[in-house]
């Protein structure tokens, strides 16, 4: 059973910064490409970042490129995303997923999720 826990969400003015932390099971990280979605009332899901189990490679959605910065500790089993420069934009409830196959990005193929952990952003 993979469970995934997310953490570290807030508020926070406009400009300010958040890192946000996701603790998966033991060895879901060496073996599943590791993502960061997020969801605003009324809107789809979407996706914010990946980080595949192989290598560094990396990726993000043009709207946080240069913003958000995706990392994971395999050791630990925890995954992070580092947001600065937040704007009200970002504001939503985000969710740390894990999937099977590499280079992923739509959340139909992610496997599994967390709960979720809230982001609000004010100007």
């Amino acid at each position: 059973q993979v469970q995934l826990v997310e953490s570290g969400g807030g508020s926070v003015q406009a400009g300010g910064s958040l890192r946000l932390s996701c603790t998966g099971s033991e060895g879901i990280f060496r073996r599943f490409t590791m993502g960061w979605f997020r969801q605003a009332p009324g809107k789809e899901r979407e996706f914010v970042a990946r980080s595949v189990w192989f290598g560094n490679d990396t990726s993000y959605a043009d709207s946080v490129k240069g913003r958000f910065t995706i990392s994971r500790d395999n050791a630990k089993n925890t995954l992070y995303l580092l947001m600065n420069n937040l704007k009200p934009e970002d504001t939503a409830m985000y969710y740390c997923a894990a999937s099977g196959r590499p280079y992923i990005t739509h959340p139909v193929s992610y496997d599994y999720w967390g709960q979720g952990t809230q982001v609000t952003v004010s100007s």
